[in-house]
């Protein structure tokens, strides 16, 4: 994709989004099933429904936009994915898997929040409110999302890893 307007930047940022959403969704069921605690179990699976709900947001800016979704791969998110994996398959304790498995969880979250934030500031530049808005609150989920997993961390997680 030949990208030589702010517009098309936008729009590039959206695809790639979209992108990396759906390689999340396909990659939260795996951790649900391998997570032995039972929150984190259940963050992984109420993350899949706000993702879910992140890629239909995604799809009716672009549609707002008059684009379709796709012709973007998010390469990033895929290597951030595959180390999720790795990490997954090389820890043999079920407590520090849990714990590298939310560490893993925040790079895939810190790597949205930075996608959003972009899309969120080209679509304000370009004037476009409605966009800047649900960008924002997408934004803000993944935020909220993040604070959840160092919480459990802190609280549950890590510290039960310690004892093994």
């Amino acid at each position: 994709m030949d990208i030589d307007t702010m517009k098309e930047l936008f729009i590039h940022e959206l695809k790639d989004l979209h992108d990396a959403e759906n390689q999340i969704l396909k990659a939260l069921p795996k951790m649900a099933k391998k997570a032995t605690h039972d929150e984190l179990k259940t963050a992984f699976q109420e993350h899949v429904r706000q993702t879910e709900e992140h890629v239909r947001r995604l799809e009716q800016v672009l549609d707002d936009l008059g684009e379709k979704p796709g012709g973007v791969k998010c390469k990033g998110i895929r290597g951030i994915i595959a180390e999720g994996e790795e990490s997954m398959k090389d820890v043999d304790d079920d407590e520090v898997r849990d714990a590298a498995m939310i560490g893993a969880a925040q790079r895939v979250e810190h790597y949205e929040i930075a996608g959003y934030g972009t899309a969120r500031t080209y679509a304000r530049m370009l004037g476009n409110e409605n966009a800047a808005r649900v960008l924002q609150n997408t934004l803000d989920e993944e935020g909220e999302t993040d604070k959840r997993l160092t919480r459990l961390a802190e609280a549950r997680v890590n510290p039960d890893a310690l004892r093994t």
